[in-house]
């Protein structure tokens, strides 16, 4: 029994390692200008198997190394469509440095049109990291992007959307982390340039032996330049929502002196932190006439939970002031859902 368990951990430590070879023969190839794309296969010890794609850019000239993921969570499309046509636009004739694209993190809970978790095992990739290189194929995927992905990268961008069941503002936001406080200070600037009209921080105050859980939670951690997008809702895709994507990412590089086809920043930046999020305590059908991006006052009914017959449960209340940056918009709710996210103004 030790002899077969012994076999299988060498086995999939094997298979991890040859999963960051592949990546890194690609990644360490000098030639230059190149455009490649891999994918990366994943099997568990229960023999479930996954693969992630990867496009590498690389452009004439020497520079930074910009990561861009999406696809983390399966019905988040927006992010998902908004790297397929930068993977057709980027020119790398034009382009200075590298761009490292995963363009569908998670293919297992985009093509089988689950929300949030990996079908084979359950588990939230969005909340696995830093991951285990013989865990599920979920915390494969969250170390491989931890050991192998992350380290190659200056900038850490991740782009996220509102999932089948949220309305969502569109904003960038970074973690205000102050242990790598140049970092913070870029990721800053690189958020208020990149044509968002909201900007959100968040407080970092996650201890070194702690796990980040989200991944570009883990690049902050880790000390890279680390960004998130937040662009799209309802499971759909917006062309607008597409287009506010792109441009983040355009404006961000031309920053960068790594591609020029910004168009600067937003002309109203508007600079958000706090957020309160008000959660669910009954099991039910949630109505709100709010949107996101609509502006409460403490106190505020934000609005009510029914059973099955229609009948009120419980008014639910904002517990501060501020603007809704995203909430349920569909009537399903369970125990401790989060109904919506409320932010302050600077």
């Amino acid at each position: 029994m030790y002899r077969s368990l012994l076999t299988l951990f060498i086995f999939f430590s094997l298979s991890s390692a040859i999963a960051q070879n592949s990546f890194q023969n690609v990644f360490s190839n000098t030639t230059r200008p190149l455009k490649e794309n891999i994918r990366i296969e994943f099997q568990d010890h229960r023999n479930n198997k996954t693969f992630m794609p990867i496009s590498v850019l690389k452009g004439k000239n020497e520079g930074p190394v910009f990561t861009i993921v999406a696809g983390v969570h399966g019905f988040e499309y927006p992010p998902i469509v908004g790297v397929q046509e930068l993977l057709n636009e980027i020119d790398v004739d034009k382009l200075n440095g590298t761009v490292i694209i995963i363009p569908i993190a998670n293919t297992s809970s985009f093509f089988s049109r689950t929300s949030i978790v990996n079908p084979h095992d359950q588990v939230n990739l969005n909340g696995a990291f830093p991951g285990k290189s013989s865990g599920s194929v979920t915390q494969k995927i969250a170390d491989f992007i931890t050991t192998a992905i992350i380290p190659a990268s200056d900038v850490f961008l991740d782009i996220h959307g509102g999932g089948v069941n949220e309305d969502l503002l569109p904003f960038a936001l970074f973690y205000d982390n102050p242990n790598y406080p140049e970092q913070t200070k870029k990721a800053r600037e690189l958020t208020e340039i990149s044509g968002f009209e909201y900007i959100v921080s968040y407080p970092f105050t996650l201890k070194d032996n702690e796990p980040a859980k989200y991944v570009f939670k883990q690049a902050s951690q880790d000390g890279k330049i680390a960004l998130s997008f937040e662009s799209g809702k309802l499971g759909n895709v917006q062309e607008d929502a597409v287009s506010l994507i792109k441009n983040g990412v355009y404006n961000m590089l031309d920053n960068m002196d790594m591609y020029d086809n910004g168009t600067g920043p937003h002309a109203n930046l508007i600079q958000l932190n706090n957020q309160t999020y008000l959660s669910a305590t009954e099991t039910g059908l949630f109505y709100s006439d709010l949107n996101a991006g609509d502006t409460v006052k403490e106190g505020d009914v934000v609005g009510y939970i029914t059973n099955e017959f229609g009948e009120k449960l419980k008014e639910y209340k904002a517990h501060t002031s501020g603007i809704i940056l995203y909430k349920i918009s569909t009537p399903p709710v369970n125990i401790d859902d989060t109904l919506m996210c409320i932010s302050k103004r600077l």
